[in-house]
C-alpha cells in the first residue's frame, strides 16, 4: 500500500515535471537578453577626391580596371577598396571634439546593388572610454538601418561581443558621409 502510494506520487510528480518541459510553450520562448552596455557614436568620412588632401579622412587604395583612385567607380562603386581614419564624435557635428578614431576598410562588393563590406575598429581614447571596439560585416547601404557584428575589443571593451546598428545620418555626394552607430554590447567583461 505504501509502495503504491509512493509510486503514484512519483508518477504524478514526473508527469507534472515532464509536462511542463514537454509543453510546446516551454520550447518556444525566446531568450531575450538585455545589452550590458549601450553606446552611440557618429563617424565622419571625407573621401579624398584629388582636391581635398588636407581634410580627407579616407582614400581609395584599390580600384577595378575601369576605375581610378580619386573618383569612385561606376556600377555602384564595385571593386573600390577604401581605407579610412575617421573622427568619432558623440554628436552629429563634424567639428565636435573627437572621442576617438574609426579606422579600417570598406570594400564595394556588388555590381547590382549599392553595398559594401566593412572591417574596422573604433579606437577610443577619451576620459569616458579607453580601448577599441572591432566590427565586421556586410553593409547594404540602401537600407535605412544595417546591423553589423561587434567581434571583440580591447581595454574597456576587452573581448566584447554585440551588434552595431548603422544608419546614414548625412550624405553629401561622393565626398562626405556621416554614420550613426548604435552599439549594443551583450558580452562585457
Amino acid at each position: 500500500m505504501e509502495l503504491t502510494r509512493f509510486i503514484l506520487a512519483l508518477v504524478f510528480f514526473l508527469m507534472m515535471t515532464v509536462g511542463s518541459w514537454g509543453s510546446p510553450n516551454h520550447w518556444r520562448k525566446k531568450r531575450v537578453r538585455e545589452p550590458c552596455k549601450k553606446l552611440v557614436f557618429y563617424f565622419h568620412d571625407i573621401i579624398y577626391n584629388g582636391h581635398n588632401s588636407k581634410n580627407a579622412t579616407s582614400a581609395i587604395v584599390g580600384t577595378p580596371a575601369w576605375g581610378n583612385r580619386t573618383i569612385l567607380a561606376g556600377q555602384n562603386h564595385f571593386g573600390d577598396v577604401v581605407v579610412f581614419d575617421d573622427p568619432i564624435t558623440l554628436d552629429n557635428n563634424l567639428h565636435s571634439a573627437p572621442v576617438g578614431r574609426a579606422q579600417g576598410i570598406y570594400i564595394y562588393d556588388k555590381k547590382e546593388i549599392f553595398t559594401a563590406w566593412l572591417g574596422f575598429s573604433f579606437v577610443l581614447n577619451s576620459t569616458q572610454h579607453k580601448g577599441s571596439i572591432n566590427f565586421a560585416g556586410a553593409d547594404p547601404l540602401m537600407n535605412k538601418t544595417r546591423d553589423i557584428s561587434v567581434i571583440g575589443g580591447t581595454g574597456d571593451f576587452f573581448m566584447t561581443r554585440g551588434v552595431a546598428t548603422l544608419s546614414t545620418d548625412a550624405f553629401e555626394g561622393e565626398v562626405y558621409f556621416r554614420l550613426r552607430a548604435d552599439i549594443n554590447l551583450f558580452e562585457c567583461w
